[in-house]
């Protein structure tokens, strides 16, 4: 079987609009065994529309961006999800035979994750400090080796982004060292997510349209 037959399980409407990348097979689990939860991820990936004046907002996850992902999600469930663990501690002694048990509190103590819906969660990263990438990476892990979630997905930019910032002159607003494509696949290649199945999905130009309604790409 072809090693990108996993591309064939994306949406057309969105496939070339968007960057991927598949690890452990997050695409092959999304699709396999969380179909609704699949098709509810594209459809709102496929509305996900990104103006001109986006580009212009203050930075951060607190500008316009990742509120037009939450248009589409929250109303069908997904909510943003921590995850807190005590670890009970049991040492046993033999000669003679003796129990003892002792608590860790908050020995799990995860950073929130923006959407969460049965076993899948998804985080959106649009113009945060890159180390950012670290906490969430860190929480999917935790989420995924507690048995929470089966697989997560990342939004961020794409690279390709760069060259409408410079078209737009705002291209130090998004440096090198904020949430892109290039300062997230490295610490997934380098394994800090921990084997959990991620999707990356790059928003990229094609998203894009004018505050007059057309695309970006073709003015």
């Amino acid at each position: 079987m072809p090693t990108d037959e996993w591309k064939s399980r994306i949406r057309e409407t969105i496939a070339q609009r968007y960057e991927w990348h598949n690890f452990n097979h997050a695409v092959e689990i999304l699709d396999t065994a969380y179909p609704a939860l699949w098709q509810e991820l594209q459809t709102a990936l496929d509305q996900f529309i990104l103006l001109t004046d986006d580009i212009m907002a203050s930075g951060g996850n607190e500008s316009t961006v990742p509120k037009k992902l939450s248009v589409f999600l929250r109303p069908n469930d997904w909510k943003e999800m921590r995850i807190i663990g005590d670890l009970l501690v049991k040492l046993h002694q033999r000669n003679p035979n003796e129990t003892k048990e002792f608590h860790i509190h908050d020995f799990i103590d995860s950073h929130n994750i923006d959407y969460v819906k049965d076993r899948v969660a998804v985080d959106l990263e649009w113009n945060s400090k890159d180390q950012t990438f670290d906490r969430d990476l860190y929480a999917f892990r935790t989420f995924y080796e507690c048995n929470i979630i089966s697989c997560g997905v990342i939004i961020t930019r794409s690279e390709e982004m760069n060259r409408v910032f410079r078209q737009m002159g705002v291209m130090a607003k998004y440096g090198a060292s904020t949430t892109w494509m290039g300062k997230l696949l490295p610490r997934i290649q380098s394994g800090r997510h921990g084997g959990c199945p991620l999707l990356v999905v790059g928003i990229t130009p094609r998203t894009m349209e004018t505050q007059e309604g057309a695309s970006y790409v073709n003015t």
